[in-house]
């Protein structure tokens, strides 16, 4: 049955879309190392405990529970030992979101800024570490850092995340560098570190700072957003393109220039995936007129 005339309304591209939202609840952030944390989640845990999967047995001491005895063992050999599990654990993870001046961008009025967009599927993968029982917080940052919220896994804290988020405005240039390293300070065990952002910074320091992550024992994910009209450059009459963050402007016909830029960009790319993969990093390219579910799904199995 075809709806009544005129009720018909093209989707708002700012909000998550049922059927987004839907997806969302079979998405799972599960780390590929050892994470420390407090309470019971989907990860490895360094500490051992007798929760769900064999570890190795430790000799029987006074006063530890009987329960953990190996009966089997003591049976065979007749000695005491305990069995001893790896203690699943929550992860403790950070979200550090760009949004310098570049983020404010996007090619077609119709979609998202990069920023718009970098925000709400911080928020959407926020809601999947909280489902989760994960601590979650977040930073922003520009040139400093905007906003810092602990990574806390109480109730209130999606909102409270959300609203920061939403409360995001894009500032003027960018150090991502100097964000990641405070996020050292405010994860003090190993976890998760997620950083969403254009990636037009500053390669070198970005790196040199996601390389000291992985040295301090965190998991460490880049989200690479782009709009697309940045990736392919459109054919066109000679237009003039300025640099929203050092007012740089150069004018140039698209049509003349468009093979080239395509080869540039994807050379930027591929050197972003190779060198963080080198460094251990999980790297995943993001167009800005992917659904969120989809992205997230991208994003998670890099």
């Amino acid at each position: 049955m075809k709806p009544p005339a005129g009720t018909l309304r093209a989707p708002r591209p700012d909000l998550l879309q049922p059927a987004e939202v839907a997806r969302l609840g079979g998405l799972e952030v599960v780390t590929e190392g050892i994470v420390e944390g407090y309470l019971a989640g989907l990860h490895r845990s360094p500490r051992r405990g007798f929760s769900v999967e064999f570890a190795e047995h430790r000799q029987y001491q006074p006063g530890d529970d009987p329960r953990y005895v190996d009966w089997k063992l003591l049976g065979r050999t007749d000695r005491l030992y305990l069995k001893q599990f790896e203690e699943e654990t929550n992860l403790r993870a950070m979200l550090v979101v760009d949004a310098s001046a570049s983020m404010a961008w996007r090619g077609d009025p119709l979609r998202l800024t990069k920023l718009d967009y970098a925000t709400r599927l911080a928020a959407a993968l926020a809601m999947v570490l909280l489902r989760q029982r994960d601590a979650t917080g977040l930073v922003t940052f520009d040139e400093a850092v905007r906003t810092m919220l602990p990574a806390r896994v109480r109730a209130g804290q999606w909102p409270m995340l959300a609203n920061a988020l939403a409360a995001t405005a894009p500032g003027q240039g960018t150090a991502a560098d100097v964000a990641l390293t405070q996020v050292v300070g405010a994860l003090r065990r190993r976890g998760m570190v997620v950083l969403i952002s254009d990636l037009l910074l500053d390669r070198d320091l970005t790196l040199k700072a996601l390389r000291f992550l992985r040295h301090r024992g965190h998991q460490v994910l880049v989200i690479h957003v782009a709009d697309p009209a940045e990736l392919d450059l459109a054919r066109g009459d000679e237009t003039r393109f300025r640099d929203p963050e050092s007012g740089k402007a150069v004018t140039l016909a698209p049509s003349d220039w468009g093979d080239a830029y395509r080869e540039t960009v994807r050379g930027v790319v591929r050197a972003w995936g190779t060198a963080c993969r080198a460094a251990g990093v999980r790297y995943a390219l993001v167009p800005t007129d992917l659904p969120f579910g989809p992205a997230l799904q991208r994003a998670l199995s890099a």
